[in-house]
């Protein structure tokens, strides 16, 4: 899934005077032919559909946004966009206001209310800040002019349309991030119609107004990529560069022990089992490198972003929350 990347200042300010583009749709086989596949295996009307999308604007600033996301930062300055003390209060504050929601959702997933909270705190600000760019603008600009992750986009387009369609939403209507993403807690169109939850029990499935449906969206997310209740996310770690090198790969899941990353000369805390599945991974330090023990919990957050800048500062958000609430 993909959430709100926070783009540098300067950089949107350049990127925001390029002007939309009306799509014509003759000129796009790309988008002639998912139209004809909407038609075909989903009983779309084309004549909705060409009418939709001759309301498209293409938007060349959001492939300019897509080059540079935050995540890119080196960790010491990306962790100072989320963990700030406004964010703690406010995180502090969106708990109090939904201790109930969060209190059910723990219940019924096993994720941890600090770990909700700060996933929405990360993503949107708590609700704030949803996107105001069009979704299907958005997706259909990425589908065609962002050819390194056009595939990935035209399915997120496909499955918006399918989306709106089903849950009766107006699809030129629905803002979101640069990247499509939607709603409090910035699903991809593909996890909205997999993961969304109606927690409020209205009926709807509502990402957008609904902070009960988001709560319970993100718990659901988590637990059916495994999340693990009472299991332990990261530990503290000490080792060298020549020792992590070999030891830190891509894939951020868990492909090793405790015990096995002890013996090649990782140091952890004694308390931490030495059986339980982990992996190494490297964080950029202002003067040098940081290391963490990451366990399937940590795994499960970045199926949420595959960052691991994003799942540490979601871990050290939730953190930092859940120590400010109890010390009030």
């Amino acid at each position: 899934m993909m959430r709100i990347l926070i783009s540098l200042l300067a950089f949107t300010l350049t990127a925001a005077w390029r002007p939309a583009l009306a799509l014509e749709v003759a000129k796009h086989e790309d988008i002639v032919r998912l139209i004809d596949e909407l038609v075909s295996e989903q009983r779309f009307s084309e004549q909705e559909l060409r009418d939709i999308f001759a309301r498209v604007r293409l938007r060349p600033n959001v492939v300019k946004v897509m080059s540079k996301p935050s995540e890119r930062l080196p960790w010491h300055r990306y962790r100072k966009l989320f963990i700030t003390p406004v964010q703690i209060d406010d995180g502090v504050d969106f708990w109090r206001a939904h201790d109930q929601t969060l209190q059910r959702a723990e219940q019924d997933f096993g994720v941890p209310a600090e770990v909700i909270v700060a996933i929405i705190g990360v993503e949107t600000r708590y609700g704030r800040n949803r996107g105001s760019y069009p979704v299907i603008d958005s997706l259909t600009t990425l589908t065609l002019q962002y050819p390194r992750r056009s595939n990935f986009f035209r399915s997120e387009l496909r499955h918006f349309l399918v989306l709106t369609r089903d849950e009766g939403l107006d699809p030129l209507g629905i803002t979101g991030s640069y990247a499509g993403a939607i709603g409090i807690p910035q699903f991809m169109p593909s996890s909205y119609r997999d993961y969304a939850v109606d927690f409020s029990g209205n009926g709807r499935r509502d990402l957008v107004n609904e902070t009960e449906d988001a709560i319970g969206s993100v718990a659901n997310y988590l637990k059916r990529y495994r999340w693990q209740a009472n299991a332990p996310i990261v530990a503290d770690a000490r080792t060298t560069a020549t020792v992590a090198a070999p030891l830190i790969h891509k894939k951020l899941r868990p492909n090793t022990t405790v015990a096995a990353l002890r013996k090649a000369g990782v140091k952890t805390a004694d308390d931490v089992d030495g059986s339980l599945q982990a992996a190494l991974v490297q964080l950029d330090g202002a003067e040098s490198p940081i290391w963490r023990v990451a366990f399937a919990n940590f795994y499960a957050i970045t199926r949420y972003n595959p960052s691991v800048n994003y799942a540490m500062a979601v871990y050290e958000l939730s953190v930092a929350v859940a120590r400010r609430r109890a010390a009030d």
